[in-house]
């Protein structure tokens, strides 16, 4: 079990997706397909729709916040969302959407892509299962 902070309240289970740079969501992401459309980032090209997403945190416009808004009404969104440090776009957007976030986790060894994981923003633990 892996420690941290909650950012959105919630709890939800799915594949892990992880980046090592942060995204933003307005102009990186494809709100109408969950599809990371940045050139330059280590995603692109791959779908965040449905997956725990980790990354960094957040960078670019605070329209970002609308975007992934506009992603959960579109059923595109990340089903959760783990940063190693929040940053006010990504957790507005997280908050505004019901979307479980943590951030500051205790252990990053065991949060590898593909692994399957719980995201229990209510208690502030991050589970392997």
């Amino acid at each position: 079990m892996v420690k941290c902070r909650n950012i959105s309240k919630g709890k939800a289970s799915g594949e892990l997706i992880v980046s090592n740079n942060p995204i933003s969501f307005l102009g990186g992401v494809n709100p109408e397909n969950g599809e990371v459309i940045d050139p330059n980032h280590d995603l692109n090209g791959k779908s965040i729709k449905d997956k725990v997403l980790f990354i960094p945190g957040g960078k670019g416009s605070t329209v970002g916040s609308y975007v992934i808004f506009q992603m959960k009404k579109n059923n595109t969104a990340p089903k959760a969302i783990i940063c190693l440090k929040a940053e006010p776009i990504i957790a507005t957007g997280a908050i505004m959407s019901d979307i479980p976030m943590v951030d500051s986790p205790s252990d990053i060894e065991s949060l590898t892509d593909g692994v399957m994981v719980e995201v229990d923003s209510d208690n502030g633990v991050i589970s392997i299962i």
